[in-house]
């Protein structure tokens, strides 16, 4: 317990440090694919991620405003694809999509969010893309299940997304519950899992999705004030061979 916090109060101190030019810093975690090319993904705040690979800069759910954070997208790097998994506000944003955008910046969405936006590609569950050579993107499903909770986020509307870069897969679950179709997710190296009861997972869902996925790493994201070391906890005494890792992604 006391090296848990200690681990979450570095990543407190490292998202609250300003580097040499005044922009924000935010926790970085960093996969190598088996060619040794690396795999840069920076957390900002509850479900709003940044990739970069080979030069490409992928946005996925990019939040300017979000668990009393000011998120200041425009000294970020314009973005080359911007994924979005449903149009709830806290993972659409016109105004961070407006900043990180470029002329050639793709957006890619569910179709009820694209709706809400006025523009981008559509993309539903079990559909591909791809983004650019080695870089393919899957979208799964991600919904409610609990009785009284699907109104939430009802089925066949929401993404979870995949994204393979040269075969390093990282998996991102949107807004979801610990579904079934979870169980057809395979050879994840990463995965984002979210802990927010009512809207997403308890600590049991949570815990039995990680087991059911068993990715190589687990972040658990979107939680807010979930006791995410009770996850960490279970998953260790499990002997579950995933490593988990806190940030402050409430």
């Amino acid at each position: 317990m006391k090296n848990l916090k200690f681990i979450i109060l570095l990543s407190l101190i490292y998202f609250m440090t300003s580097n040499l030019n005044g922009q924000t810093s935010y926790p970085v975690e960093t996969l190598v694919t088996k060619d040794g090319t690396p795999i840069k993904i920076t957390m900002f705040k509850h479900a709003s991620l940044s990739i970069e690979y080979k030069g490409l800069e992928i946005y996925i759910d990019p939040v300017s405003k979000v668990a009393d954070t000011d998120i200041n997208y425009t000294k970020m790097p314009k973005a080359d694809y911007i994924l979005v998994t449903h149009e709830h506000w806290d993972h659409l944003d016109p105004v961070a999509i407006k900043e990180l955008s470029k002329p050639d910046t793709i957006v890619i969405l569910n179709s009820t969010a694209q709706k809400q936006l006025g523009y981008g590609e559509t993309i539903s569950n079990y559909q591909t893309k791809k983004l650019a050579d080695g870089i393919t993107l899957e979208a799964v499903p991600a919904y409610n299940t609990t009785p009284g909770r699907e109104k939430f986020h009802p089925k066949g509307n929401g993404n979870g997304y995949i994204l393979d870069f040269d075969g390093t897969r990282i998996y991102i679950a949107g807004d979801t519950e610990d579904i079934p179709e979870m169980a057809q997710i395979k050879d994840i190296d990463l995965a984002f899992l979210p802990v927010n009861q009512p809207y997403t997972m308890t600590i049991d869902q949570a815990e039995k999705a990680a087991l059911t996925i068993h990715p190589k790493i687990l972040i658990p994201y979107h939680y807010s004030d979930t006791p995410i070391d009770q996850l960490k906890q279970r998953l260790d005494k499990d002997d579950s061979g995933i490593e988990v890792k806190i940030y402050p992604m409430q």
